[in-house]
């Protein structure tokens, strides 16, 4: 069995740590090829203090390589901040991101071998080395891809990185629009399209539907492959309220209701096959969509664990239908 997982950051690298326990291993029966391919967002990503950052390729890399924070879900465990007390002792700017000392080394590694004209896709492969994830990760575009969102404040209107929206002004800001820039000139990563291809079915786990998995769909090509596949997504929304983060300040700026329905119809049948939702959401139908509820809050392991098991086997009921 193969299995892609569009995955953005926290919510996705734990879905992940429990498709894994799910499957067993995170490498083929075999012992070679992972069954788990995962495409990461990159749309995320950042340059700061001349490094590149990939929040969303970090977090999936050190949750399933056992080096996250696990009480807050992203960087580094035992964390460190001398370097980001020194930055600001000089006045360097901004200071509302927090490079940690231990993230800062996976930074430099990544951005001297960018400079020395590896592609993201191999960088991030080189970086899986040392972690050992258990799954093949694969950035959705060695490309450049940064989203900006587009707001208005004192300063006037007008468009700033997702980053500064998100972690400075906790999506605080009204937002009119959020642009993937660069997007629709991006073309997949190496193994991108041949691992959709390959795959049984393809899962969306409860990861951010506009700038997470929104963003990996918008480049030309990943959509229209993921269309031909069977499609299992798992509700981000609970209740009418994201499960953490704020999902619903991403899902208002594109005009889309913050309810589990609603995410669904955003998706649309013509991509997404099965649906998951909460038991608060039972009873919701969306039209060409097999929607199911069961408890989704990932609360301990084997909740997670359960959530997953949940969605491989409606995908393989699914697939076997059709």
């Amino acid at each position: 069995m193969r299995i892609v997982v569009l995955a953005g950051g926290i919510g996705g690298a734990r879905f992940l740590r429990g498709l894994k326990s799910v499957l067993g291993s995170g490498e083929g029966t075999d012992g070679s090829d992972p069954e788990i391919t995962v495409i990461g967002n990159t749309g995320d990503d950042i340059t700061l203090f001349g490094l590149k950052i990939c929040p969303d390729l970090d977090t999936v890399m050190y949750t399933l390589g056992g080096g996250i924070n696990e009480e807050q879900g992203w960087g580094r465990a035992e964390e460190t901040f001398s370097v980001r007390s020194e930055l600001a002792a000089y006045g360097m700017q901004p200071q509302w991101f927090g490079l940690g000392d231990r993230d800062v080394a996976t930074h430099i590694v990544r951005t001297q071998m960018l400079s020395a004209g590896y592609p993201l896709s191999a960088v991030t492969e080189a970086l899986c080395d040392r972690w050992r994830p258990g799954v093949r990760l694969i950035p959705m575009t060695d490309e450049r891809v940064e989203t900006h969102v587009v707001v208005c404040d004192d300063e006037g209107r007008r468009a700033i990185h997702f980053q500064e929206w998100w972690v400075r002004h906790r999506a605080a800001l009204p937002a009119e629009a959020i642009l993937p820039v660069g997007v629709e000139k991006a073309t997949p990563a190496p193994g991108v399209l041949e691992a959709i291809e390959a795959a049984d079915f393809v899962l969306f786990p409860p990861s951010n539907p506009v700038v997470s998995v929104g963003t990996i769909l918008a480049v030309p090509g990943i959509r229209d492959a993921v269309a031909a596949k069977t499609v299992v997504g798992v509700s981000p929304i609970i209740g009418d309220a994201p499960v953490r983060g704020m999902a619903d300040a991403c899902l208002s700026a594109i005009g889309v209701e913050t309810s589990a329905r609603a995410v669904a119809e955003h998706y649309g049948a013509e991509l997404l096959d099965g649906w998951l939702v909460d038991d608060a959401d039972a009873g919701t139908r969306v039209e060409g969509i097999d929607v199911r509820s069961r408890p989704l809050y990932m609360s301990d392991p084997a909740a997670t664990e359960a959530i997953a098991r949940a969605a491989v086997d409606l995908a393989l009921e699914l697939k076997e239908r059709a």
